[in-house]
């Protein structure tokens, strides 16, 4: 009696922001995965960035990884991005576009200040809109957001605790925040509380 091998389904991954860092990272582990357990579709603006990550396994992998360009600060990209999905649905939606601003607060512009919180925070939430109703109908499905110390350290302890159902006394002992980051860390304050309010909304319908 011979065993025929039942195929295993993919976990389907999205990355955005995989050009570098955490996102090309990401994305170069789970397409080497040895048991070919997931398709990432990683993201980036330019596509031309691209190489490191296909030099990264050394060369493309057409059953475990494709490449989209996707601007997360445009409306028209990240819907030409889902439909070179095909149908395909993320199982695992990875939010990782970021960008950062080092200055004096006086120093920054309104222009730049807006475009750190267009791609940290407007550019994560519309992302989560592009692909969280299929989720909702699935019932099922994982959302990862990379925040960053940044978008803890100030807080009081009594904020994080209240967030997570804990009654704690209000702390002057948190840690201190990150001199010369004031916006880049109010944007990353902005993501944690907009994935602390979705984490209990969506519990219901089985994403995490």
């Amino acid at each position: 009696m011979e065993r025929t091998a039942v195929p295993v389904e993919k976990t389907t991954v999205l990355i955005t922001g995989c050009s570098s860092g955490i996102g090309l990272g990401l994305a170069v582990r789970l397409a080497a995965d040895a048991a070919h357990r997931f398709k990432v579709f990683a993201t980036m603006r330019d596509l031309a960035k691209g190489e490191q990550l296909l030099e990264r396994l050394g060369g493309r992998c057409p059953d475990t990884l494709e490449l989209l360009q996707l601007d997360v600060t445009d409306p028209r990209s990240l819907a030409a991005a889902v439909r070179c999905m095909r149908g395909q649905h993320p199982d695992v939606l990875v939010c990782n576009a970021g960008v950062g601003l080092m200055a004096p607060l006086e120093m920054c512009s309104e222009q730049a200040m807006r475009a750190v919180f267009e791609v940290n925070v407007f550019g994560t939430a519309r992302t989560i809109q592009a692909f969280l109703p299929a989720m909702k109908r699935r019932r099922a499905g994982r959302i990862l957001v990379s925040s960053s110390v940044g978008g803890l350290q100030g807080g009081h302890a009594a904020s994080r605790g209240a967030a997570r159902g804990e009654m704690q006394a209000l702390s002057h002992h948190s840690a201190p925040g990150l001199p010369f980051n004031a916006v880049y860390c109010a944007s990353k304050f902005a993501l944690e509380g907009l994935c602390e309010s979705l984490a209990i909304v969506l519990r219901p319908f089985n994403i995490q």
